[in-house]
């Protein structure tokens, strides 16, 4: 079987049929070896999607209706442990902001927006569903939103985003990072690198302990969180409800 007839084959899958190409290539390509059969790659590949995406999303978030946004986000595992402390990240990263907060990797976190008034907000996710579920929720709410069905290894067209917008802007990579370093190492450092001067502040944040056993994390990402520190200007470091967050902008 070619490559492009073993993609369409892992697309079948409902929870991947709506995922960017080129995050699905990616993947395929880190599972091209000679000695599998096409059934173990297409295995492969599959598996590597879920690890990337699995976590952030849900099968019945992506076959559902609008509902009350708690609903939605107790049931996405990214944003469920974040509810309670909504407020309080929000009133801590973002003070009296207003403009336009780009939120790359968004998952269903448009539908916090009800904690965060008076801005522009702009998210960016893979998983198409999640996509049409955000717009739906925010034509009914008329809220000053849009979710876009995009890659973030297309950097071109996320820099051309970003420079189209006007005033104040933030950028949001909510437990973002690893999903990127598991399809392509070190693209999260040149995402960082070409994105932050395009706004006044960049907020990262990784998960600090297990979302299913609640056990702390062994690994501390020194690799990014040094990375931040060698290249950027740390503004505040704080942690949450198992959740690290990093703010920072160009020194």
């Amino acid at each position: 079987m070619d490559n492009e007839r073993l993609i369409e084959k892992i697309m079948q899958k409902p929870e991947l049929k709506e995922l960017p190409k080129e995050d699905i290539e990616m993947a395929f390509s880190l599972c091209f070896k000679k000695e599998y059969s096409d059934k173990e790659q297409i295995k492969c590949t599959r598996e590597i999607l879920h690890r990337v995406y699995g976590a952030f999303g849900s099968r019945k978030l992506l076959i559902a209706k609008v509902r009350d946004p708690e609903w939605i986000l107790r049931k996405h595992l990214s944003t469920r442990e974040r509810l309670s402390y909504y407020s309080e990240i929000y009133d801590r990263i973002l003070g009296n902001f207003k403009g336009v907060i780009f939120d790359f990797g968004a998952g269903v976190n448009g539908f916090s927006l009800n904690f965060i008034p008076q801005v522009k907000y702009i998210g960016v996710e893979g998983i198409g569903q999640l996509v049409n579920l955000m717009n739906n929720y925010f034509r009914k709410q008329k809220f000053n939103a849009k979710a876009i069905h995009l890659s973030l290894f297309k950097l071109k067209e996320i820099k051309s985003l970003i420079k189209k917008e006007k005033g104040k802007k933030i950028i949001f990579l909510f437990k973002v990072l690893d999903s990127l370093e598991s399809l392509e190492k070190d693209y999260s450092k040149k995402f960082l690198l070409e994105t932050t001067s395009l706004v006044g502040k960049v907020v990262v944040s990784f998960a600090t302990r297990s979302m299913i056993s609640k056990k702390p994390f062994k690994a501390k990402r020194y690799w990014i969180v040094n990375f931040i520190r060698e290249n950027f200007k740390i503004l505040d470091d704080f942690e949450k409800g198992g959740e690290r967050y990093i703010c920072f902008t160009q020194k």
